[in-house]
């Protein structure tokens, strides 16, 4: 087996990171204490992006994007994960559910969202309706040949700077064995559009500037043009484009990892305490080991996960072991760091108390790493009918 990277994947790191360190890192404390990303500074690192030709880079080339493979884009991931998320949303990577886009949808939706023209958010999460998707309460009726859409969703990141949003509903219940099972269709919703609005959501501690939203429809009718894929068939969509965004979590908190790794090491070898540098008490540096071992460990995860994407394998457990392993590895590589600091760490003279914070939301969103451990157990003991 070959670990390493190709010339051309070392490529994509080298620039990628070195775009980090030059357009996101000097912008990071504003944004940390402002909460917001300036429109100028948002719309510069776009249009750098689009002259780099990494705009899309996650979508195929005959529609204008990169077309990477999943280990090179999730080399991508991983380096962005060392910058803000409120600053790297900007890097553009619309939701690759898009591609579902038929007929003029392609022009209205895919191919502008591709070119950086208009951007997309994905809307699924309800107050009731977490982890448990099919107890989602927004719903869309039939009225006169139109869709007509009621109900809320929240915590919808980068809605604040979407022109669309991707929104998950119900559209019908179906009685089963095990109880009502709803039916879940997908619309293309219109920043604008009657009877939709869109409002500022909840203060998070983590990643400060890159803001979640709370959707309300009231009454918003939508004609059959806004259904992406089948009717009902929401499900379909989401199964066949979403369940890899997981990935993306878990090389972002690799990418995040080595990052405060860094500052770790270079605090360990340069803190003197008792005459000598902290790095030579065991305490440390076995923090140091262990810290540098479990960031690898999760980086082979991830690509595993991603390599067998490429190869047309199943990789569903792999994704949901990766997407584990790698966010509760950040939180421990995190706390770490912030120990070996003492009470520095907890200042905002340093970035460690962001990380630190930063870290806590992976475990939580696109599947809770409890939701994960049950993926991983299903696929494990459903082949022996348990």
């Amino acid at each position: 087996m070959h670990f390493g990277l190709t010339e051309e994947q070392a490529m994509i790191v080298e620039t990628v990171r070195t775009f980090v360190e030059q357009e996101i890192y000097p912008h990071e404390e504003a944004v940390e204490r402002s909460g917001e990303v300036p429109e100028d500074i948002a719309q510069n690192i776009k249009r750098k992006v689009i002259d780099l030709g990494f705009y899309a880079c996650n979508f195929p080339e005959e529609v204008g994007g990169a077309g990477l493979s999943h280990v090179d884009f999730a080399l991508v991931e991983r380096e962005l994960g060392r910058g803000s998320m409120a600053l790297t949303h900007f890097f553009g990577r619309p939701q690759n559910i898009l591609m579902a886009c038929e007929g003029e949808q392609k022009d209205r939706y895919l191919l502008p969202a591709v070119r950086g023209e208009r951007m997309d958010a994905l809307a699924m999460t309800e107050p009731d309706a977490g982890s448990d998707v099919r107890g989602m309460k927004c719903s869309a009726v039939r009225d006169g040949g139109d869709w007509v859409l009621n109900g809320s969703k929240h915590f919808i990141s980068g809605a604040d700077h979407a022109d669309f949003f991707i929104v998950f509903v119900a559209t019908g219940e179906d009685q089963t064995p095990r109880g009502p099972k709803k039916r879940i269709t997908t619309f293309l919703v219109d920043r604008g559009t009657p009877g939709f609005t869109v409002r500022d959501g909840y203060k998070s501690v983590s990643h400060r500037g890159y803001k979640n939203c709370i959707l309300e429809f009231d009454d918003c009718r939508l004609p059959d043009a806004q259904v992406l894929g089948a009717v009902d068939g929401g499900f379909a969509v989401m199964n066949e484009w979403l369940y890899a965004t997981r990935i993306t979590v878990a090389t972002m908190a690799v990418g995040r990892a080595r990052r405060c790794f860094d500052y770790a090491l270079s605090y360990a070898a340069e803190r003197k305490q008792f005459g000598q540098p902290i790095g030579k008490f065991q305490g440390v540096s076995f923090q140091i080991a262990d810290m540098i071992t479990e960031i690898d460990a999760a980086d082979m995860l991830t690509l595993s996960a991603a390599w067998r994407l490429d190869q047309g394998l199943p990789a569903n457990r792999e994704i949901a072991s990766a997407k584990v392993y790698a966010t509760e590895m950040l939180a421990r590589v995190t706390d770490a760091t912030l120990q070996i600091y003492g009470g520095m760490g907890l200042m905002d003279d340093f970035p460690i108390e962001r990380f630190w914070r930063d870290a806590r939301v992976e475990r939580i969103w696109d599947g809770t790493s409890e939701i994960q451990r049950h993926i991983i157990s299903r696929e494990l003991l459903r082949p022996l009918g348990a």
